[in-house]
């Protein structure tokens, strides 16, 4: 049994890295370093590996099995490039964070957002720092690939 101490730890923790995880992807669009789609991603991921900070893959449904055969290449691929890898499930949280930013842009282009790459090293983002805090610390609990739920609001 786990204690209540030690849950309601792990909520804050979840609960803050996934208000950071929110700001730097709102952020890094605006700033241009973040690349949506998993087609788009994987284009990114074949040429400039080096430039990639963040993978974060989204998913609500786990049942598209030709959805998670892309998550496990993606994850493969930046678990050998030595890019942190996030999952995140709220897709229609990700929609009104990303979907509000450039409403000048084509609806087509805000459906996929299964796969994001937040790029762009040189901006040491504060929060980029937290997130990556939050990757580390869930894979020394042996979650090998930490997973986030964003809260609708």
């Amino acid at each position: 049994m786990i204690p209540e101490e030690s849950f309601e730890s792990t909520e804050n923790r979840m609960q803050s890295a996934g208000l950071a995880l929110e700001e730097l992807l709102v952020t890094a669009q605006k700033q241009d370093c973040l690349t949506v789609g998993i087609y788009e991603s994987a284009k990114l991921l074949n040429a400039d590996p080096d430039n990639v900070v963040l993978c974060v893959l989204a998913d609500d449904n786990e049942d598209d099995v030709a959805l998670q055969i892309h998550f496990t290449l993606l994850q493969s691929f930046c678990c050998d490039s030595g890019i942190t890898i996030l999952r995140v499930s709220g897709l229609q949280r990700l929609q009104q964070l990303l979907g509000a930013v450039d409403a000048n842009r084509n609806q087509d282009e805000h459906k996929d957002l299964h796969c994001m790459l937040v790029t762009n090293p040189q901006a040491n983002h504060c929060r980029l720092q937290e997130v990556g805090t939050y990757c580390q610390e869930s894979r020394r609990l042996d979650q090998w690939v930490p997973e986030l739920v964003l809260q609708e609001r």
